[in-house]
């Protein structure tokens, strides 16, 4: 039988409080106070990736993830983690589920930087992929300055369950930041 798999995207964002305010000192008066920044993270909105058959294999790219940093300042780190849902079909039922175990991710390398800062990917060729049984750190930030751009495109590699029943299967794959 023939099933559909439609992940459902979702992204967090984080935003960066101001610490206890410093003392004013004489050489500082002329200087406008700073707002804080923030972390953010985006990734496409949903994918839809195609049919297969029970027992098979596939990967798709899942689009192009996102991170900036506007938040300044010296030695802004920060790591962008994935997770995944069980994706399910409507009825219940162990034929009726794909669990997040069945699906690896690998990050790659940064298709695009702006900013300072070293940037390493979680995984950065598919023979590093792993598995989503636990949430994975997906892409960080190890130096650096903030206000800084990082974009990389994921890609999920799915091992359909010989047990499969048709359907259209649906689940979420989350991205988060801090």
């Amino acid at each position: 039988m023939l099933w559909t798999l439609v992940g459902v995207g979702s992204a967090v964002v984080a935003a960066v409080l101001p610490g206890a305010a410093a003392p004013v000192t004489s050489q500082d008066m002329g200087r406008l106070a700073r707002q804080p920044g923030t972390l953010s993270i985006t990734v496409p909105a949903a994918v839809n990736f195609g049919s297969a058959f029970p027992g098979s294999s596939f990967s798709r790219q899942l689009g192009e993830a996102r991170v900036r940093d506007r938040r300044g300042g010296q030695n802004t780190v920060w790591t962008a983690t994935v997770s995944a849902t069980d994706f399910t079909t409507p009825g219940g039922g162990a034929a009726r589920q794909i669990s997040r175990s069945q699906f690896s991710y690998w990050s790659g390398q940064a298709t695009s930087t702006t900013g300072s800062g070293t940037r390493v990917p979680g995984q950065a060729t598919s023979a590093q992929a792993q598995s989503l049984s636990v949430p994975r750190t997906a892409f960080r930030k190890t130096s650096g300055n903030g206000n800084n751009d990082t974009r990389w495109r994921p890609t999920l590699i799915v091992a359909v369950p010989t047990t499969a029943v048709g359907g259209t299967y649906t689940g979420t794959i989350t991205h988060s930041v801090a």
